[in-house]
């Protein structure tokens, strides 16, 4: 019986193994994993070699076998739906190039059974690899966008070696096929609240001459940089709300406040400020830019991020109408222009629009002021209640 069987079982997980024209490694690949895990799904993405025969060697895995080579990321996706049809809950994707080691399969299990529900990534070893120069280029411009587009930093965004929660992957749709899914599916988690989690795990990189890579440089840094670009932009109107959103949902109202109030280096004053100008950027008309904006200027600012963040939220939906009329009636108010948020008039100009607009942009900024200045006052209140019984060398007056 192979060493995890029981591991993998009792857990409910299986290993993928997407290949195309691998077959230099693919039979030492399938026999080393099956010495630890004997449910292996192998996904032939429309090998043209020996593939084929190689697998038929192996009577005792699951096979999905088609004609077209489509991508990494389809037949990943094509695994993880036959994993979940099996019965499985996780399933662990592997590289079928030899660059994983299938003894690390247990790392995954380990971190799994301490973290349900969370994608692991195993981040590979590089000290003293002979990685290649475009490749290590790749893995930190994948990190760099993936911290942009989550605020999240990982140490190996591109590492192959994985651990999805099956049936969390299989509920969405997904638009890229290729070694763009990688990053697509890691950054749709995040902004629907799946955490992630690393495990460190060693990793093998032949001579350049051994060496077997379908990654098209041109091609697939052509369709990386397209995917960046529609998630940044994402990002921004959703993706960066929703991660602020189930950051905060993650911990409770008591953990927060331990965190980041009554244990915090911060003086009274500068907690209340970062109340204050969190509510400032959730009113000024920077709409869908809040959240960004916001978390720049704080960490320029140095002030506590968490709560400039949970405090811009004041922008969600419920509260956008009275914002919006908030900001208009205040315009009018200093303008001395007519309150009425509509001109019930069968004409409408140019210059009524421009009235408009003006009027609105002036109250937002008088208006964020205002309630930033009495949201100050207010925190600076209730903090200093919350802390007063805390020792002098524990928090800055």
């Amino acid at each position: 019986m192979p060493k995890y069987d029981n591991f993998f079982e009792s857990s409910k997980s299986c290993v993928i193994l997407p290949t195309y024209n691998n077959e230099k490694a693919l039979e030492k690949v399938v026999s080393g994993i099956l010495e630890y895990c004997s449910f292996l799904i192998v996904v032939n993405d429309g090998s043209t070699d020996a593939t084929e025969e190689i697998l038929a060697k192996f009577t005792s895995i699951k096979i999905i076998s088609y004609k077209k080579n489509r991508g990494k990321g389809y037949a990943i996706k094509k695994g993880l739906k036959l994993a979940e049809k099996e019965g499985f809950e996780n399933a662990i994707t592997i590289d079928s190039d030899g660059q994983h080691y299938p003894e690390d399969l247990i790392l995954f299990l380990q971190e799994a059974e301490k973290n349900p529900g969370t994608i692991i990534i195993g981040a590979r070893k590089m000290e003293g690899q002979n990685q290649a120069g475009g490749s290590s280029f790749a893995n930190k411009f994948s990190n760099f966008w993936f911290r942009a587009e989550t605020f999240i930093k990982i140490p190996d965004s591109q590492s192959g070696y994985r651990l999805y929660p099956v049936k969390k992957i299989n509920k969405r749709f997904y638009f890229t096929n290729r070694y763009e899914f990688e990053i697509e599916v890691l950054v749709r988690a995040v902004w629907r609240g799946i955490e992630i989690k690393n495990v460190p795990v060693n990793v093998f990189y032949p001579n350049a001459e051994d060496r077997i890579s379908h990654f098209k440089p041109g091609k697939d840094f052509f369709r990386i940089s397209l995917l960046n670009t529609a998630l940044v932009l994402i990002a921004v109107l959703y993706g960066l709300p929703a991660v602020a959103y189930h950051t905060m949902k993650r911990k409770t109202v008591k953990g927060f406040l331990k965190e980041h109030i009554l244990s915090s280096s911060d003086s009274n004053l500068r907690l209340a400020v970062a109340v204050g100008f969190g509510i400032f950027m959730g009113i000024v008309p920077v709409w869908g830019w809040q959240l960004l904006t916001a978390l720049g200027l704080a960490h320029v600012f140095k002030l506590n991020k968490p709560i400039v963040g949970l405090a811009a939220q004041i922008s969600i939906p419920p509260m956008i109408p009275l914002i919006l009329f908030g900001s208009y009636y205040t315009g009018a108010l200093i303008l001395g222009n007519d309150v009425s948020l509509l001109h019930f008039k069968n004409e409408i100009d140019f210059a009524m629009i421009k009235q408009d607009v003006i009027q609105y942009i002036i109250g937002s900024f008088v208006l964020a002021t205002i309630a930033g200045i009495i949201a100050t006052f207010i925190s600076f209140f209730i903090i200093s209640i919350f802390r007063k019984n805390l020792k002098p060398a524990e928090v800055k007056i």
